[in-house]
């Protein structure tokens, strides 16, 4: 950040009074300017003991598979968020159930976010910023084309909880990818 979203004048990072962490601070009108980790929601959703996905057509990852999600927008809560992108990016109309994985995700200031979820009608086609989307057994799920190591988390936990008819609320703090990760 280099100026001021209030008067247009430069900022300064450096710590404000009464604050332990540098921000972007204002010189001339003394706004404080607060960068915080961006939500990133999805949805695990089902259609006769299948699950929907979407094989991407943008960066970071394009051409790998993921569940449908993206980021969250103002003015929407997170089951909004998840239905939205279902709808955005699988053309899929879906009812949100209950959360069912937080993943956070500290070395890109993220947080991701999965619902269960149901597909209305089992409908699906590629949004815009999808190349493709299936309905998959848990036995196609193409594991080693997975985009995300938050969504293999997700879908790790949620086909062993479906398996045990029984559905907990996951959390995981994601580390660093490894050096040679793609």
């Amino acid at each position: 950040m280099n100026f001021c979203s209030q008067c247009g004048a430069s900022v300064r990072l450096r710590v404000p009074p009464g604050d332990s962490l540098p921000r972007h601070v204002c010189d001339s009108c003394g706004t404080i300017h607060y960068l915080n980790p961006k939500l990133v929601v999805g949805c695990i959703a089902e259609w006769e003991g299948r699950l929907l996905f979407c094989r991407r057509a943008i960066e970071p990852r394009h051409g790998f598979w993921t569940l449908p999600a993206g980021f969250m927008e103002n003015e929407e809560t997170t089951s909004q968020a998840a239905a939205r992108e279902t709808l955005e990016e699988a053309c899929a109309k879906v009812e949100i159930g209950p959360l069912f994985a937080l993943v956070n995700v500290p070395h890109i200031n993220q947080v991701h976010l999965f619902y269960r979820g149901h597909l209305v009608d089992g409908r699906h086609e590629p949004g815009e910023e999808s190349l493709e989307t299936a309905l998959l057994t848990e036995a196609e799920i193409p594991w080693s084309a997975l985009a995300f190591r938050s969504v293999r988390f997700a879908l790790e936990r949620y086909l062993e909880d479906r398996r045990q008819g029984i559905f907990r609320l996951h959390q995981l703090d994601l580390p660093p990818p490894p050096a040679d990760y793609l």
